[in-house]
């Protein structure tokens, strides 16, 4: 009788090891995947969620925007700013110009969510440079307007080098035609900070 409670005993406390064991286990791989989620991934799973709620991006010269992202590549997003106007104005966001996110309690539990990217979004945008997407615009001579660090420039992007690009400025609304073209601006793709359409 004694033996059968001391096998009894025995087997209880393997089962609760075995059990803490799988605990820690499932633990360990959240934190490993935690880790390997990058601010597009978490981006990424916001702008999927259900009833997705614009995510509020402070830029690093301070302004702060409420944005709905909609397509991803390498080092950038795009979607629709959006602000109490109705009007929602198309942008292109370099990662590298985001200071921070700020989000709701059910915005971080969405942008933590394992949200496996499909075999869809694994294709070529997400493949795509900044670079190639400036480059659509000057193809386009899609007229935009650029929020740099000092300030925000406007007119027709009309070269886009390795790094930066060539800004033929002109007042908004007007088309780039060479007498109201008031001078040229090369920047460095690391100071732009939004591209709005």
């Amino acid at each position: 009788m004694r033996w059968d409670n001391l096998f009894d005993d025995l087997e209880g406390q393997l089962e609760q090891e075995l059990g803490a064991e799988e605990i820690d286990l499932r633990a360990e791989e959240e934190r490993l995947r935690l880790g390997r989620l990058s601010l597009r991934d978490r981006l990424w799973a916001l702008s999927r969620g259900e009833g997705s709620e614009p995510a509020r991006v402070s830029l690093s010269n301070g302004a702060t925007l409420e944005l709905s992202p909609r397509t991803f590549g390498r080092d950038w997003v795009s979607g629709d700013i959006v602000d109490a106007s109705s009007r929602r104005a198309q942008f292109i966001l370099p990662l590298d110009a985001i200071a921070g996110v700020r989000l709701s309690r059910a915005q971080v539990s969405t942008s933590l969510e394992d949200a496996s990217t499909p075999e869809s979004e694994r294709g070529l945008s997400r493949r795509l440079g900044l670079a190639f997407v400036l480059r659509d615009l000057c193809r386009r001579r899609q007229a935009v307007e650029l929020v740099l660090p000092e300030g925000v420039i406007t007119g027709t992007i009309d070269r886009v080098g390795r790094d930066h690009l060539d800004l033929a400025v002109h007042e908004v609304g007007t088309a780039r035609r060479e007498r109201l073209v008031s001078h040229y601006q090369v920047v460095p793709f690391s100071r732009v900070l939004l591209v709005r359409l």
